[in-house]
């Protein structure tokens, strides 16, 4: 087997609008949705300097079925790119942008593989020999919603000497935080006989098998709170024994933060600005030469509560905090090193006993009690969740949203419904909520 190195990206949701993000300027605007670009540029860098000998695109290309013209043209400018760099590029669509979409069309680039609604495979060549190199197997979603197991068509080509990758667009195994589009198991991909899964639309990096790898590679770049972290690619390197070697590289130039702010033993207003403005201080120097979104969440219990629960303390120091940013965006650094909070959430709850308030013999001790068990037990979880949403089920578009909620999400409200009976019961009076954003 000859050795050669790839690049595996998914989801680049170019031109992606970042809605939901109140108070910035134009200008701050214009940055982030030009973010998804930096980042494919970003992406056309690391080929070149890693000298690949192709580059396999798992779907999602575009953020949406009617993509930008702009996102289009961009896109057919970075296959240009590769293509005078000798990189074969190999792409298959997905949910966000299928081959029923309306757009322009690749052409004929003799470097670039765009697979069809049915299952196929290529063989590649090495990019300074043309000796063979791997089989790439793929499909693409012929419309924006499939159901049906593609993985079954996945199987090894008689070319059995080569490395073989597939290329697939799947939800594996179930993840709820994403629709079920081509639902497959670990087992599914493993019995297949392919050595490499390049998958996508998962957003979040994760390697959910050696040998052979099973590999979702997560986003380019982070479009919301829901996608925190680092954002890149895996660089693979296979050697002449079939072993892969894989490094992630970052391509992000936004990244997104959730950080909590405890006000345990937090003592008046002052203490809590100086708590937000020394963790935005680490964030700036974590991404230096990045833009960073975080959101705060407030927790644990403390004097500082009732007055955050008002919501006037963390709403003027988010207005002043908004300030200061576009004021920092318009000076000639500009966004490197620009944090943009993006909202507090109020999480915190009264200073109690609760070891006490949980021995007690009483109706707030039994319903504590029961909050308890229903965050350790997921049926009983389950069985609370289904009782209190049962009347807004009959609303589709509610239902809909509401079965999406992650298990983080569903916790959260699990928590925030504690608090309330807390306060309610424990003879506090009920606060403005809190609610900063526009969750």
């Amino acid at each position: 087997m000859v050795p050669f190195k790839f690049i595996h990206t998914a989801d680049l949701h170019l031109d992606s609008q970042f809605k939901g993000i109140s108070g910035v300027s134009d200008d701050i605007r214009s940055f982030l949705r030009e973010s998804t670009f930096a980042s494919l540029d970003r992406l056309m860098q690391l080929a070149v300097s890693e000298q690949v000998d192709f580059i396999v695109i798992s779907g999602d290309v575009y953020d949406a079925q009617d993509s930008s013209l702009q996102a289009q043209l961009r896109f057919h400018e970075a296959l240009d790119r590769f293509g005078e760099h000798g990189i074969g590029v190999y792409i298959i669509h997905g949910n966000h942008d299928p081959l029923d979409s309306p757009r322009m069309k690749t052409g004929k680039r003799e470097h670039v593989h765009v697979f069809g609604p049915e299952f196929e495979q290529v063989t590649l060549l090495r990019r300074k020999d043309q000796k063979p190199a791997a089989v790439i197997g793929g499909i693409s979603y012929p419309t924006a919603k499939v159901t049906e197991n593609t993985s079954l068509r996945f199987r090894r080509s008689r070319e059995e000497s080569l490395f073989h990758i597939a290329l697939l667009h799947a939800n594996v195994d179930g993840d709820p935080a994403h629709e079920t589009y081509s639902p497959c198991t670990r087992q599914d991909l493993i019995h297949s006989g392919y050595d490499y899964w390049a998958l996508g639309h998962i957003h979040k990096r994760q390697i959910l098998n050696e040998l052979p790898y099973i590999v979702y590679p997560g986003n380019i770049q982070g479009r919301s709170i829901r996608e925190t972290g680092a954002k890149g690619c895996y660089v693979v390197q296979v050697n002449e024994d079939g072993k892969a070697d894989l490094m992630f590289h970052e391509l992000d130039t936004v990244r997104w933060f959730q950080e909590e702010i405890p006000i345990d033993s937090m003592e008046g207003e002052e203490a809590f600005q100086v708590q937000v403005e020394d963790r935005m201080q680490q964030i700036r120097s974590e991404c230096q030469g990045k833009m960073s979104i975080v959101r705060f969440v407030i927790t644990g219990r403390g004097s500082l509560h009732e007055k955050l629960e008002e919501g006037r303390i963390a709403e003027e120091l988010l207005h002043e905090l908004h300030r200061k940013a576009v004021r920092s965006a318009a000076e000639p650094s500009g966004f490197e090193g620009l944090v943009w909070v993006e909202s507090f959430h109020v999480r915190s709850g009264p200073w109690i006993d609760r070891n006490a308030l949980l021995l007690e013999d009483s109706f707030l001790g039994e319903l504590l009690r029961y909050g308890q068990h229903a965050r350790e037990d997921e049926k009983s979880r389950s069985e609370v969740f289904r009782k209190a949403l049962y009347p807004l089920m009959a609303n589709r578009e509610l239902s809909r949203l509401l079965n999406e909620a992650a298990d983080e999400e569903r916790n959260e409200w699990l928590q925030r419904a504690e608090e309330m009976a807390i306060l309610l019961l424990s003879s506090h009076e009920e606060g403005g909520g809190g609610k900063i954003d526009e969750d």
